[in-house]
């Protein structure tokens, strides 16, 4: 644990902790410590540093969470940075969640439609594999099956 801060109040409960390494990061959240890096050299999570180490705050680890949960959502980073850029816990968040709603909306309708063409190609494929099955159980010649299915 890098720098815990221990009073009575502390917990050991990775939620109040004070600082990260890069390798805690990693492990917690599955991810490499490159993936870390790169999110840093786009100005994603700003760590500070004591020397050569990285030493990550709560902050930096919220944002790491809201940029892999982006990630995994389908948004670009250029969208997450925008969205935790907005961000200011002393100012009024309405630009910010209007922005993000804004985003999940429009990635909603994407995902709906990437559905709606996954089922329509799932479905031509169990179609031809039904028939390419019943070519191959009644003995037709598999060539001109296979033309006939295609087809």
């Amino acid at each position: 644990m890098i720098g815990k801060q221990m009073n009575a109040s502390t917990k050991i409960d990775k939620d109040d902790r004070v600082q990260f390494s890069i390798t805690e990061l990693a492990e917690e959240f599955g991810v490499t410590s490159r993936t870390i890096r790169f999110y840093e050299d786009k100005g994603l999570v700003n760590p500070e540093r004591e020397g050569t180490t990285r030493i990550y705050s709560r902050k930096d680890r919220g944002r790491l969470k809201i940029i892999l949960r982006g990630r995994r959502l389908g948004f670009s980073l250029q969208d997450i940075k925008k969205m935790l850029d907005m961000y200011s816990p002393k100012g009024e968040p309405t630009g910010q969640l209007t922005f993000t709603l804004q985003k999940c909306e429009e990635q909603l309708e994407k995902l709906i439609a990437q559905r709606t063409d996954i089922n329509e190609a799932i479905s031509e494929l169990e179609d031809g594999i039904a028939q390419l099955r019943e070519h191959l159980a009644s003995g037709d010649n598999v060539a001109d099956g296979c033309k006939k299915t295609i087809a």
